[in-house]
């Protein structure tokens, strides 16, 4: 297919609705955080049910996400991302008309398959639809606008909160995903797509034991169903075998041959885990604990908005004179440091002294790491697998942030009703948040030592269109 320059109308467009679709995506899977305490309330949930609000959507995501890639290389990249854009918007209507907790759960999984379909399918459309010279600063903006849609989730949550109610965090979807239909149908070729007869077989054993893999792993550290973590790891080790016999995988394995990709996603799972536990913590901690209104937690967030925003396009322009080692290993590194800071927010929390200078060095380090990350990943593997190579790497950052919300309140202490127990909570929250400083410097220790130089792809033949 034809390349457009992301200077060019077309490739502004391109770039544009990909980074909108994505930007949904993820922003719901952090502006629930700040609406968790007010829903709460109003439906009557349980701690462990608060859990199910935020996972039934990253279960889905994370399980499916690769059915996502698969189906965008497969059917046609602007196809399936414009099927995950309208059964989003659907679900999403389910979530903020939901009278029950378990009705907004069911809405939530149902959220997540459409995330599912349209989260790989918007980065694969800018690997295979922009300029190669302009793709690190295209990936760098989707880059920026797809962490600040995470971190501005809060924020967002917290003023549609107060002006309006918790139902509205998932009603603004509708008007945004009209939005992006529109552009998508006007201004966005089709790219990959395999011709009807020459399709392979789909994968659907695999996929099912991936979700029944990450499924019963995620009902076991929430529910604390200890035996069912057998049924989980068997699950994923059938997976895995699965995926090594099938003559047309979901998940090629062979695209972990390239120990850049195997290491970027390994650092992935670990950094991204840290990202959704410090997220669903901090928020909660802020209202609970610190006393702070829903809009006020989302206002203590908006400095990682705003350092997303302005140093994450730039962040591309410097890797190219640096190489993507040293960022994605002082990111993290920054970012645990960060955490630790964030932990010794409490009660009456001075915002200048306690609260900001966690969130910016914690904003600092992540801003540092997504564009040489997700680069590194892309670059990893032949243009002709993009879908495949995003799907993956969002799949492992979703199930890191899927499984550390599960297991991080059971392992601090928390259960039940403790969300709405002062004392209790902020012990919990202390010892999570020196789990997270962990599990991001694990980040900065798998960059440090396994990704090398420069990361080019493996010689492969011209992508098809």
């Amino acid at each position: 297919m034809t390349h457009v320059a992301l200077g060019s109308a077309q490739g502004r467009w391109v770039v544009l609705a990909a980074t909108l679709g994505s930007a949904m995506a993820l922003l719901d899977g952090t502006v629930v955080n700040v609406a968790l305490r007010p829903l709460g309330l109003e439906l009557g949930a349980s701690l462990p049910q608060l859990q199910w609000v935020v996972n039934g959507y990253m279960l889905t995501l994370s399980g499916l996400v690769l059915v996502g890639g698969s189906l965008g290389d497969r059917l046609g990249r602007r196809r399936v991302f414009l099927v995950g854009i309208v059964w989003f918007a659907v679900a999403s209507l389910g979530c903020g008309l939901a009278l029950t907790v378990d009705q907004l759960i069911a809405a939530r999984v149902l959220q997540g398959v459409g995330a599912a379909l349209l989260t790989p399918s918007a980065l694969a459309i800018i690997q295979s639809t922009i300029a190669e010279a302009d793709r690190p600063r295209a990936i760098g903006i989707w880059a920026a606008w797809s962490g600040i849609s995470s971190a501005a989730g809060p924020l967002l949550g917290g003023w549609l909160i107060d002006v309006r109610s918790w139902r509205w965090v998932f009603l603004v979807n509708l008007p945004v995903a009209a939005a992006v239909v529109a552009v998508v149908i006007r201004h966005v070729p089709e790219s990959g797509g395999v011709a009807r007869g020459e399709r392979p077989r789909f994968d659907l054993t695999g996929a099912a034991l991936a979700m029944l893999g990450l499924g019963a792993l995620t009902y076991a550290l929430i529910e604390g169903a200890w035996p069912i973590v057998l049924l989980g790891v068997a699950g994923l080790a059938a997976f895995v075998v699965v995926e090594h016999r099938t003559r047309n995988p979901m998940l090629p394995l062979r695209v972990f041959t390239s120990p850049a990709f195997s290491a970027a996603n390994a650092m992935t799972f670990v950094v991204y885990g840290a990202l959704g536990a410090l997220m669903f913590f901090l928020v909660l901690q802020l209202q609970v604990v610190s006393g702070y209104s829903p809009l006020q937690a989302g206002l203590a967030t908006v400095p990682f908005t705003l350092l997303m925003l302005v140093f994450s396009p730039r962040v591309g322009a410097l890797m190219r004179r640096t190489g993507p080692r040293l960022l994605m290993t002082l990111g993290p590194a920054l970012a645990a440091a960060g955490a630790l800071v964030l932990s010794t927010v409490g009660a009456d929390a001075p915002y200048a002294t306690r609260v900001l200078p966690g969130v910016v060095l914690f904003g600092a380090g992540i801003t540092l790491m997504v564009t040489p990350l997700t680069s590194t990943v892309m670059a990893a593997v032949p243009g002709r697998q993009a879908g495949v190579a995003s799907g993956v790497n969002n799949a492992v950052a979703r199930s890191g942030s899927l499984l550390s919300v599960a297991a991080l309140p059971p392992m601090v202490g928390l259960t039940g009703d403790d969300y709405t127990v002062p004392a209790v909570f902020d012990a919990g929250y202390t010892t999570a948040m020196w789990w997270c400083a962990g599990w991001l410097a694990a980040g900065a220790v798998i960059a440090a030592v396994f990704i090398r130089g420069r990361v080019s792809p493996r010689s492969s033949p011209p992508e098809q269109a």
